[in-house]
């Protein structure tokens, strides 16, 4: 199955104030959702307390926040920890 990727405005502002080495780590990290959602490194789980609502690992500090389909992934959130308290 194909895969497709949204982002909202909030990611693709969050993104754009993210350190270049940043950037380019999260470019990587979502080609392997798009790949292998299951890899060990992105970490992917639902977020406790929240419906349909999941995450995914970008480095040992960054995540990101998206829901999903059968088809797409929708990309809600990324950076630091603190922004799975508001998700």
């Amino acid at each position: 199955m194909n895969m497709k990727l949204f982002f909202t405005k909030k990611f693709i502002r969050q993104y754009r104030k993210l350190p270049q080495q940043i950037q380019e780590t999260t470019d990587k990290q979502l080609g392997l959702l798009l790949s292998n959602p299951e890899h060990p490194s992105l970490n992917v789980k639902k977020m406790q307390g929240l419906k349909e609502i999941w995450e995914a690992r970008i480095t040992s500090s960054y995540r990101c926040t998206f829901q999903k389909d059968d088809e797409s992934y929708y990309l809600r959130n990324i950076g630091t920890h603190d922004i799975l308290k508001k998700p």
